[in-house]
């Protein structure tokens, strides 16, 4: 089990899934551009016992690591190559994180279903179109070749694949140990956070959006939008899509649910208290609305995200 790492590589996309890999009693190994030392993007470095030029055959699952370097490999027609006559040889191929980059600049990922970080997901869906890109799943398999989301989903794909070779009961067992989900609840886009496109400054949309940003349980109807904007509700919301990239009504949810996240993660006040005041109306509308964006309910992200809060003194 081989992971393909480069200068500024994550340190944890090579060293996360290998650790899954050892505890299932594989033979490990990281693979360099060339063979010898490498700097990670923390500072650290990793050993690579071989460079590309020397590994032909003999790997059975081979993973290309993502990181702030992954454009001099993307760029580098000499690991096109080379993934392509691994491609027949190793029995499974895939990507952790950015690593995606990597497989699709070779042409590897067209037509087949891919994910990466969720922070770049705009950026590989401009320069890769041909590849299906679903920003929220945490890994995918599509024709024998596997993508990961950001870092940590790398061990969630390790395990995946202890699991599709020697069974349930091993993964489990190694999520035990490492103390990982083995199935993560939800996808990837609960660990986001919402990015707005700017709007010009002088723009009555601009107005508008800010106002939803600072007010999200007010009354946030497109007709009471476009009324703030001394605008009609269909060409406020033709505009709106125009300079957002977002409907109304969606761009509304988006806030919401990001103002929802903040004081679950952050207070803890009741779910009813929280969706009353972040314009959800009640407890059952905002789970749903968690259920369909996130995967997850309101008590359960919760549960994964909220940072400790201090005991007040006596």
């Amino acid at each position: 089990m081989a992971v393909l790492a480069y200068p500024d590589v994550q340190i944890l996309d090579v060293t996360g899934p290998l650790q899954v890999f050892c505890h299932a009693g594989y033979p490990v190994e990281i693979i360099g551009l060339e063979r010898g030392p490498i700097r990670t993007s923390s500072g650290m470095r990793i050993i690579a016992e071989r460079g590309i030029g020397e590994v032909s055959d003999g790997i059975d699952t081979l993973l290309v690591a993502g990181g702030v370097g992954v454009d001099r490999p993307a760029a580098d027609p000499h690991v096109h190559q080379w993934l392509h006559a691994m491609r027949p040889r190793a029995r499974r191929l895939g990507s952790v994180c950015s690593g995606a980059f990597v497989l699709a600049a070779a042409g590897l990922l067209d037509g087949r279903r891919a994910v990466t970080h969720w922070a770049r997901c705009d950026e590989f869906r401009a320069a890769f179109p041909k590849v299906l890109l679903e920003p929220d799943a945490l890994h995918i398999r599509d024709g024998g070749i596997h993508t990961s989301a950001g870092v940590t989903a790398g061990m969630d794909l390790a395990l995946a694949m202890v699991e599709e070779d020697q069974g349930h009961r091993a993964a489990l067992d190694i999520a035990r140990q490492l103390v990982l989900f083995l199935k993560r609840p939800g996808g990837q886009s609960q660990f986001s956070s919402h990015v707005m496109a700017e709007a010009d400054a002088s723009s009555p949309i601009r107005s508008a959006r800010d106002w939803i940003v600072g007010n999200p349980g007010a009354d946030l109807r497109v007709e009471e939008l476009a009324a703030r904007a001394a605008m009609s509700p269909r060409n406020f919301a033709r505009v709106f899509q125009r300079e957002t990239g977002d409907t109304p009504q969606k761009f509304v949810e988006k806030v919401r649910l990001d103002a929802a996240r903040a004081r679950l993660e952050r207070t803890r006040e009741p779910v009813e208290r929280i969706a009353l005041a972040t314009g959800f109306g009640t407890a059952e509308t905002m789970r749903r609305t968690f259920l369909r964006r996130l995967g997850v309910t309101p008590q359960d992200y919760r549960n994964h995200f909220r940072a400790e809060m201090p005991v007040p003194a006596l």
